[in-house]
């Protein structure tokens, strides 16, 4: 029997909220937890239950779902919790925000049913929802701004990577998936698994979404260089 993928929803919105857990509950696959009504229960709820996803509303009262993204995703007893933020504001800041909060990923709220459902499977599977050539171009442009010296990764971070990790690295940057990255270099798609999950492990990066942006951070990856040919 398939292990299902376990959920909690968190949104202020009651009618939100339920909209969102009785969709993600269609799924055979997936499986409902918990409802959590601000980030602060949203937090004490991961804690609780240690569901595989979290569906964190940003905008909530009192403990927003970005301050309950880093409280989780800072949480080593809570590594295996991937978040997913749900938003109707889908600006730059609030995406960036998100991603430097330890999000895998971002998606509207607007968002058709069949997409929300796979972003879930995604994001569960350690990926990042972070494909799209706007998302990319996003990250490029303000997580890699030279002006961001607070959060400036050193070069010498990337020295544990061996040059193909590194040139794995750039590619999960350009937001390639494992098959992509193994048709580009020419190897099995579980030989370039195996190199990003091993990249991700020298970085200590929970998951792609952190990976990318270290890439840029590093400095391995430069705004306008990530788009692939």
């Amino acid at each position: 029997m398939t292990t299902r993928v376990r959920v909690l929803v968190a949104d202020d919105q009651s009618l939100i909220r339920k909209g969102f857990a009785v969709l993600v509950g269609s799924s055979d696959d997936l499986e409902v937890v918990g409802e959590a009504l601000d980030g602060a229960d949203a937090v004490r709820q991961t804690r609780a239950l240690r569901p595989d996803v979290v569906l964190m509303d940003i905008r909530m009262p009192g403990t927003d779902g970005l301050s309950a993204t880093e409280q989780i995703t800072s949480d080593p007893a809570l590594a295996d919790v991937r978040v997913l933020v749900l938003t109707t504001f889908e600006t730059d800041d609030y995406v960036v925000a998100a991603l430097r909060a330890g999000a895998s990923g971002f998606l509207g709220k607007g968002v058709e049913p069949e997409e929300l459902i796979a972003g879930i499977r995604l994001v569960a599977a350690g990926e990042a929802l972070l494909s799209p050539r706007a998302t990319r171009s996003l990250i490029a442009r303000v997580v890699g701004q030279p002006a961001e010296v607070a959060d400036a990764v050193p070069d010498t971070t990337l020295d544990a990577l061996t040059d193909r990790e590194r040139e794995v690295m750039v590619l999960v940057a350009q937001g390639l998936a494992n098959d992509a990255i193994a048709v580009r270099l020419h190897l099995s798609p579980l030989t370039a698994k195996t190199h990003v999950n091993r990249a991700m492990t020298k970085l200590g990066a929970r998951d792609r979404a952190q990976l990318v942006v270290l890439a840029y951070r590093s400095g391995l990856v430069r705004p306008g260089e990530a788009d692939p040919a």
